[in-house]
């Protein structure tokens, strides 16, 4: 290896090696994910069990294992 590139990796290496210890060293500040996390994560369980909900006891639809001879269409509204 020439000896240029073999310097400029060993700057690159200790270059990588000084910020992961000066990050390693670092007191950990909690982001917008530690924060605020399980409550988006609660929220948008909530909203989709209240959609699902509605849209399935609003829906009208018949169930059962078998729909042939139960959906019948609605009559036309004028």
């Amino acid at each position: 290896m020439l000896p240029v590139a073999r310097a400029a990796l060993n700057l690159a290496v200790r270059g990588i090696q000084h910020a992961a210890v000066r990050q390693a060293h670092r007191k950990h500040e909690p982001n917008f994910h530690d924060k605020y996390g399980t409550l988006v994560l609660l929220g948008g369980a909530a909203v989709f069990t209240t959609v699902w909900g509605y849209v399935l006891t609003q829906l009208g639809m018949e169930w059962g294992l078998s729909p042939v001879g139960r959906i019948t269409p609605r009559e036309w509204r004028e």
